[in-house]
């Protein structure tokens, strides 16, 4: 397992969920929710440089099956973005049901109703975070794909 903090990463159309991990990629938790806009990828490289993440994990939305559809086409239009503006490497995982599972556990703790509207892209970056460190752990390597920029990404070409 690769040393350093990674922050993960629900990108949303109107909230970006963030979450972090410790140095030893063990757990993730929450750090904030993002309003999604202009201003978005500059907050996001600001939290990646006040924790000092040596990585930055987005959550890639596939279908069930495994095909891209328009949000995942968003989703790769907004990480050429944040790796062009970042000098930390940004990789795409698959988030397939993460927002779901987000919301089981919310529930599960006892969150409902309004309050869980606000922190379900933190749990789900939180979800994201967790299942590519496990990846790691269990793989070796680090998951997903790492995002070149410039380069077609799959589903681009």
């Amino acid at each position: 397992m690769r040393r350093g903090r990674r922050l993960g990463v629900d990108v949303g159309d109107v909230r970006i969920g963030v979450a972090m991990c410790d140095p030893d990629g063990m757990i993730a938790t929450p750090v904030e929710t993002v309003p999604a806009g202009p201003a978005a990828h500059a907050r996001l490289l600001q939290i990646a440089s006040e924790i000092e993440v040596v990585e930055i994990v987005v959550g890639l939305p596939l279908s069930l099956s495994g095909r891209e559809g328009p949000a995942a086409g968003k989703v790769r239009a907004f990480v050429q973005v944040l790796a062009a503006m970042s000098d930390r490497p940004v990789r795409l995982v698959d988030e397939r049901l993460s927002t779901v599972t987000a919301g089981s556990q919310l529930r599960d703790s006892g969150r409902t109703g309004r309050g869980t509207r606000r922190v379900i892209d933190q749990a789900a970056a939180v979800v994201i975070l967790q299942n590519a460190l496990d990846a790691e752990r269990t793989r070796g390597h680090a998951p997903g794909e790492l995002v070149v920029v410039g380069e077609p990404t799959e589903g681009e070409a």
